[in-house]
């Protein structure tokens, strides 16, 4: 009979979240103990979950730094789920919505097919891009769900982005209050894929 170390038999007990995002998920502007990752491992913690929650997001990071970095990080965390939050400087920097679209696609299948639940967290651009290209842009995410059966969340920043006392100056990026605010938006269809 094997016997671990204790911290081995937890290592290996242990479920992992891959975050994959942005500035919006890596926590620009606030400190990183106040993004809402961290809140999410807080929760998980207080709940006596054995979850663990790998934030790999970058400031300023597109779709297609997101795909180059995904291969090494499914293959050194073999996370049980991976939550794509990026998008936004794409569309910020008016780069192709089709390249957009197949960098999200195939971050989801390459997270599929490493046996993880997919939670794509979708963005809305600013008003001034226009009504047309904002529509645009913003379906990608839900056409990626649907086509790859993953989960959703349509606006992640739904109820603080319209809110200005919870964004910062910048008008781009939330406030450190604002967090729990995104983490409950992400929580709602976060939840049922930890069962």
């Amino acid at each position: 009979m094997l016997l671990l170390p204790v911290w081995a038999a937890n290592a290996c007990a242990n479920h992992a979240i891959l975050i994959i995002g942005d500035s919006l998920s890596a926590g620009y502007g606030i400190s990183k103990e106040k993004s809402w990752p961290a809140l999410l491992q807080q929760k998980l913690d207080q709940s006596g979950n054995s979850w663990r929650v790998i934030n790999a997001s970058i400031s300023g990071d597109t779709t297609h730094g997101g795909l180059s970095r995904l291969p090494k990080a499914l293959a050194r965390e073999k996370p049980d789920i991976v939550i794509i939050g990026l998008g936004a400087n794409d569309g910020l920097r008016g780069l192709q919505l089709q390249e957009t679209e197949a960098n999200l696609d195939r971050m989801t299948v390459l997270s599929q097919e490493s046996d993880a639940r997919v939670l794509l967290l979708g963005i809305q651009l600013p008003h001034n891009y226009g009504p047309a290209y904002r529509d645009r842009f913003s379906a990608i995410y839900a056409r990626v769900a649907k086509k790859r059966h993953a989960s959703l969340v349509p606006f992640f920043l739904r109820g603080v982005a319209e809110t200005r006392a919870m964004m910062q100056p910048d008008g781009l990026h939330p406030t450190a209050d604002a967090q729990a605010a995104i983490l409950e938006n992400v929580w709602q269809e976060l939840a049922p894929l930890l069962e």
